[in-house]
């Protein structure tokens, strides 16, 4: 991919139209919103990374782009975003595994988190196990990648 707004959208438009929810993507930044899609997520705000997707504060001038795809209703259902590293995603990988194992959940709690490596992009999605897994199926349909970590969240 291009961008990780084009990874994200490649993943989505491969669901079949029974298996897509009501989703939202991009930041908070009007022209990033969008309805029933990815959207772009904005790099230039560490804290809204963190607070928003579970990216590392302190690590966001090691992105080139960034998108989201969130559940409407709860966040915590199904979060999935794509990173475009400038630097070893084997390391940003590990990075966000261990930020967002470490997150104190409110309103919902998910149950596993996935995080996989696609050529210079960092996928992460965590939430329902069926839409977790359900989302793992076509990114590694489209990309044939497995899950660099796919743990439950305790």
């Amino acid at each position: 991919p291009a961008t990780a707004l084009e990874l994200l959208e490649a993943v989505w438009s491969s669901y079949a139209e029974d298996d897509k929810f009501a989703v939202s993507g991009g930041d908070y930044d009007e022209a990033n919103m969008t309805e029933d899609a990815p959207g772009n997520f904005g790099i230039s705000d560490g804290d809204t990374l963190d607070y928003a997707l579970g990216y590392p504060a302190a690590d966001a001038d090691k992105l080139a782009d960034a998108a989201s795809l969130v559940h409407m209703m709860n966040a915590n259902t199904f979060t999935a975003a794509a990173y475009h590293a400038t630097g070893d995603t084997a390391e940003l990988a590990q990075q966000l595994r261990d930020n967002i194992m470490q997150r104190q959940w409110m309103c919902g709690f998910p149950d596993k988190l996935v995080v996989a490596e696609v050529g210079e992009y960092v996928v992460t999605v965590f939430g329902a196990d069926e839409l977790v897994d359900t989302f793992m199926t076509h990114l590694n349909g489209i990309y044939g990648v497995s899950a660099t970590y796919d743990e439950a969240i305790l």
